[in-house]
């Protein structure tokens, strides 16, 4: 049967805000909670990936030279995306059937778990490559039923009013971790690479001691359908080909990330192009992430509640300009302000696209819908890089940027052709 056959009834109308909702979500005790436990997953998940690096790479490099060793690098990340990849859509649709503040929590449990098993083979000193590279595909598999939980879960600790600013302040938390983890991670890794593993074993029970003490009930309403697990991710995604709106804006974030991506080209940039070596690659790297954090504080304080699918089209549009002008500068403090100023606009751009995600989608439903985003979030961030090594082999590393750029401009334009409804899309509270 093909997702346009499947009847899931008239779509859902938005629900208006009630009046007693708060319009901040740093009013809210559990969404302290919430973020404070986002924030000690983040920088652990951050610890311990540093210290699986190091580690398979050292191991492998015992036995292998540079070029091979270098394989079991890719080998961790596969690892843990096979499992993000059959397990998003299952875990999207129990979301929506079993209560989501127990499934993040014992997800968390569960990467505790992993943490506590790299701690040990750690400690044994020689651990195989294939108990490693297991226990990461058991906590890719963890990390698969986390993310459709907890972002159906936001919605039902703030409600609709505050929605904007706490997707906001919840990038904040992810940012935070995403920059300060590495960092973090290196120099514990440089100490001792157990103690990394036990430090982010530490984080991850931190952020279960947090979900457990939010007392907003997970639980979604009951709709009363009695579908089959595969029955409910068919509705699931018969609701995001349905509801355009949805549609493109998950689609977009897919295209743009697969074209536009340029995590892979600054390495190549810092040393062959700007030649301004490690050390001016790890500001480039940083400028991206230094970017979308201050977008996401400014956004928690001043949401974004107005033409909402114009901005974000705009964002769109700017972070194309922003890779066009990173592939074509020859200066590296050009290429910084290019990727600082690209990494705001991808902030607004995301702030807008899992608002109205959110806003769009039924209660019932948000466990599903937030699966089919997170599949597509993680196939454009695979697929991203494949293609531009593939683009980097036939256009050069300076072509495969401006490409990105015009591919990310087009896009822009197509979509806002192809989705009015996205296009036109106002309010945001």
């Amino acid at each position: 049967m093909s997702i346009e056959s499947v009847d899931t009834g008239p779509p859902t109308p938005p629900v208006p805000p009630a009046d007693g909702e708060p319009s901040s979500p740093w009013g809210i005790r559990d969404f302290r909670l919430l973020w404070l436990g986002r924030v000690t997953a983040v920088l652990g998940i951050q610890i311990q990936s540093s210290a699986l690096l190091w580690q398979v790479y050292e191991i492998a490099r015992r036995d292998h030279p540079i070029e091979e060793a270098s394989l079991y690098l890719g080998l961790v990340g596969l690892c843990q995306f096979l499992p993000l990849l059959a397990f998003t859509l299952p875990a999207g649709a129990m979301a929506d059937r079993r209560d989501r503040k127990v499934t993040v929590a014992v997800s968390i449990l569960v990467e505790a778990a992993c943490a506590g098993g790299f701690l040990l083979m750690a400690l044994h000193g020689a651990p195989p490559l294939w108990g490693l590279l297991v226990v990461a595909a058991l906590f890719g598999a963890a990390r698969a039923f986390l993310a459709p939980a907890s972002q159906a879960f936001l919605p039902m600790v703030v409600g609709r009013r505050a929605l904007p600013p706490a997707i906001a302040a919840q990038s904040i938390a992810f940012q935070t971790g995403a920059i300060a983890g590495p960092a973090l991670g290196g120099v514990i890794v440089g100490i001792n690479v157990p103690l990394a593993y036990a430090a982010a074993m530490g984080l991850f029970l931190v952020g279960i001691g947090c979900f457990l003490l939010i007392r907003t009930s997970g639980k979604p309403r009951p709709v009363g359908h009695g579908l089959s697990p595969v029955e409910a991710v068919r509705e699931g995604l018969a609701y995001v080909w349905r509801t355009k709106i949805v549609l493109g804006a998950i689609s977009l974030d897919l295209v743009v990330v697969l074209l536009a991506g340029v995590a892979l080209l600054t390495p190549i940039f810092a040393r062959d192009i700007l030649q301004v070596g490690p050390e001016g690659f790890g500001l480039l790297r940083a400028a991206f992430g230094v970017g979308a954090l201050g977008m996401a504080v400014y956004l928690s304080r001043f949401p974004i509640v107005r033409h909402g699918g114009r901005w974000m089209f705009a964002a769109v549009a700017v972070f194309g300009v922003c890779t066009l002008a990173f592939g074509l500068s020859k200066a590296a403090w050009l290429s910084g302000l290019a990727l600082l100023v690209g990494g705001a606009a991808d902030m607004v751009s995301v702030n807008i696209r899992q608002t109205l995600i959110q806003l769009a989608t039924p209660d019932h439903m948000r466990g599903r819908v937030s699966s089919v985003s997170m599949l597509f979030i993680g196939a454009s961030n695979e697929l991203g890089e494949a293609w531009s090594g593939v683009t980097v082999r036939l256009l050069g590393p300076v072509g495969a940027a401006v490409f990105g750029g015009f591919g990310a401009l087009a896009a822009t334009g197509v979509w806002a052709k192809l989705f009015p409804g996205l296009r036109k899309a106002d309010r945001l509270d």
